[in-house]
C-alpha cells in the first residue's frame, strides 16, 4: 500500500472491537491511519490513543457522513492523494485493503466495494428491510447517474482526494452516499466497483435502528437537495 494513502476509518462507540479491528488493519496499511472518533461515549477514545494512529475527535456526534469529510480534509491539508475508508465493526473485512490499494491507478477516481458482485464471498444474507430499500436506491443512482453501480451504500472504497473537494459534500448523516454518487457523476468522476464479502452486524445499530419507510425518506430527500445542487 502507498505512503500517498490513508485508511479512514470513522468510529462511534465501538470499543469493544476497534481495537482488534486496528491491529488487524495495520498489518496492510504500512502508511498512515486515521480514526474520526466521532463523539464516542464509551471506551472506543482510549483504545484508539493507545495505538499508533492519527485522530480526530468530534466533540459531539454528528454522523457517518459528518466523520467521513472530516477525513478528506485532514487528507487534503497534508497533500495526501487516496482516502480508503472502511468501518470498524468487522463488517469490512482488513485484508480487502490490499485489494483496493492494487486498483487505484490516474484514470479512477472512486473505488468502491460491492458486496452483491460475488456471492460466494457472502457471509449470510442481509436484512430484509436493508436489502429492499437499498436495492431500490441503488437502482434509483443508476438511472441518475448512469453508472452501472450495484452496491451505492458499501463504505468499504477509495476516493481521490482532490476529486472528493469539488463535491462541496454537506450530508452529515448515513445518507451520504446519495448525495456522493449524484453529485460525482454531475462532476465527472470515474467510478469502479471491485468484489467485497456480504457481512452484517448489529442490524439494530445506526441506520438499522431507522424503520424502512424512514430510510427511504431521508434518501429521497438527500437526493433531491443533491439534484438541486446540480442544477446550481
Amino acid at each position: 500500500m502507498e505512503t500517498d494513502i490513508v485508511l479512514a476509518i470513522p468510529v462511534f462507540n465501538e470499543g469493544s472491537r476497534v481495537g482488534a479491528v486496528l491491529d488487524a488493519a495495520r498489518a496492510h496499511v504500512p502508511g498512515p491511519i486515521l480514526v474520526v472518533d466521532d463523539g464516542s461515549t464509551d471506551s472506543t477514545h482510549r483504545i484508539v490513543r493507545a495505538r499508533a494512529v492519527e485522530t480526530v475527535r468530534h466533540e459531539h456526534n454528528r454522523g457517518y457522513g459528518a466523520a467521513l469529510q472530516t477525513a478528506f480534509r485532514w487528507a487534503q491539508e497534508r497533500g495526501i492523494r487516496w482516502c480508503v475508508t472502511m468501518d470498524a465493526d468487522w463488517q469490512h473485512e482488513p485484508e480487502f485493503i490490499e485489494h483496493i490499494a492494487g486498483r487505484l491507478r490516474p484514470e479512477v477516481d472512486i473505488v468502491s466495494g460491492s458486496r452483491y458482485l460475488d456471492t460466494a464471498l457472502a457471509r449470510g444474507a442481509p436484512p430484509e428491510d436493508r436489502r429492499w430499500v437499498n436495492t431500490v436506491i441503488t437502482e434509483m443512482l443508476k438511472a441518475l447517474t448512469g453508472y452501472p453501480i450495484t452496491d451505492a451504500f458499501c463504505g468499504f472504497r477509495a476516493y481521490r482526494v482532490q476529486a472528493m473537494a469539488r463535491l462541496e459534500l454537506k450530508e452529515p448523516g448515513y445518507a451520504l452516499p446519495v448525495e456522493l454518487w449524484i453529485k460525482a457523476a454531475h462532476c465527472g468522476l470515474a467510478v469502479e466497483e471491485f468484489a467485497v464479502p456480504l457481512i452484517y452486524h448489529d442490524y439494530g445499530k445506526g441506520v438499522g435502528a431507522r424503520k424502512a419507510h424512514q430510510r427511504l425518506a431521508e434518501y429521497l430527500s438527500v437526493a433531491a437537495e443533491a439534484l438541486l445542487w446540480t442544477c446550481s
